[in-house]
């Protein structure tokens, strides 16, 4: 039978249309790539499958973390990690998996992948004490199979064009930090070095990894510095503080690291813009006046811990009786701290809220917020 010219054009505005509409549909899907280095603070499982003693696989962590019902995921918190939140701000669909999970080599075509590793640190030595963790050259190393696994799967152009779009978070230097205010560092010897060496340490240490990166094609960045130590559960039942208090030679000691470290993330930019952005994420200053100002954010406890106790081992784990009441305040939302090292979800979301559309504030994010540097276009 044949099609009069009607009917012909029917059929290729229909097939248009179903196009279009797959187009659309699948966008969403790919339009968000991130890949996310770190710590703790942003590790979405990979310590489940290492050796290590630094895990997070039992209740009641991930209590709140609505897409694997309430069951840990390895996260160190009750819920969504700042990472997991920044993305899902961004349009991300799902979470970027951690590398060592099974079967994920498929996601860093799009989605991402999570290579963060609790315990683990900028310097290799850092957290050797915890056994297992994934230091920051490893993960970058592992970033770099997985796009060596790009290359062969659709080539070295498309990989380039994913890469530069791509978001390349790096959250890390606590554990640094923490071993070195810590009585001895065994792999520095007794004798410490100076603060400003060590901080410097860090920072030229941290460089390298971050000129890697952007050799492998890495464009956007996010640099997360250190947070205020100083005022964790953990560092204060070390030093033995008051309800209230923080340790000012220990904030004191962040301060001098995250200045070095936002001016190189300037030097950067000069040497390396504007084809590639580094943004530095002044996590420090908002979890700060979280804390000091916290019954105008809705917490009613920014000193202790919401699950775990305030001395050794520090540990939150489910109650003697399969519960978690033990263990765990009534009120999640209403703490700041999760454990002796953690935030709540709660306060994850305040600080990932202000990195990604901060206004008018340099100090928090700079050169420009999270969400400008996801929608961030150079001109060739």
């Amino acid at each position: 039978m044949k099609m009069d010219g009607c009917s012909k054009t029917c059929v290729y505005l229909l097939f248009l249309m179903l196009i279009i509409d797959l187009f659309f549909n699948a966008m969403p899907c790919v339009s968000f790539t991130s890949y996310v280095f770190g710590d703790s603070l942003v590790d979405a499982g990979n310590n489940d499958y290492i050796f290590t003693l630094s895990k997070a696989n039992s209740p009641p962590y991930g209590i709140d973390f609505k897409p694997s019902g309430g069951r840990p995921t390895g996260r160190f918190t009750n819920g969504r990690t700042i990472s997991d939140i920044v993305g899902q701000a961004l349009g991300a669909k799902s979470f970027p998996p951690p590398y060592l999970a099974p079967n994920t080599q498929s996601d860093a075509l799009h989605g991402g992948i999570n290579y963060a590793s609790g315990a683990s640190g900028i310097l290799d030595e850092t957290g050797y004490l915890f056994i297992g963790r994934i230091p920051l050259s490893e993960q970058v190393k592992y970033f770099e199979e997985n796009r060596s696994y790009m290359v062969n799967a659709m080539g070295e152009n498309v990989t380039k064009e994913i890469l530069n779009k791509a978001i390349f978070s790096l959250t890390i230097g606590s554990n640094d930090v923490l071993s070195y205010i810590q009585p001895s560092i065994p792999f520095l010897g007794h004798n410490k070095v100076s603060p400003t060496l060590f901080q410097q340490f860090m920072v030229s240490n941290f460089t390298i990894h971050l000129k890697r990166l952007h050799e492998l094609g890495a464009r956007k960045f996010i640099v997360v510095g250190v947070g205020p130590l100083g005022c964790i559960p953990y560092v204060r039942a070390l030093n033995l503080l008051p309800s209230g208090k923080c340790s000012v030679e220990v904030n004191e000691f962040i301060q001098g690291y995250n200045n070095k470290l936002k001016d190189t993330l300037k030097q950067l930019n000069k040497d390396l813009g504007p084809q590639s952005v580094f943004v530095y994420a002044n996590s420090y200053d908002i979890f700060m006046r979280i804390i000091m100002s916290y019954r105008q954010y809705g917490f009613e406890d920014s000193d202790g811990p919401c699950c775990g106790g305030y001395f050794p081992p520090f540990i939150c784990l489910k109650g003697k009786n399969g519960d978690n009441s033990s263990v765990m305040c009534s009120d999640r939302s209403k703490y700041v701290f999760w454990d002796a090292y953690h935030p709540t979800e709660a306060a994850n979301l305040i600080i990932a809220k202000e990195l990604v559309d901060g206004v008018g504030d340099e100090s928090i994010t700079s050169p420009i917020n999270i969400r400008q540097l996801y929608n961030y276009n150079y001109s060739k």
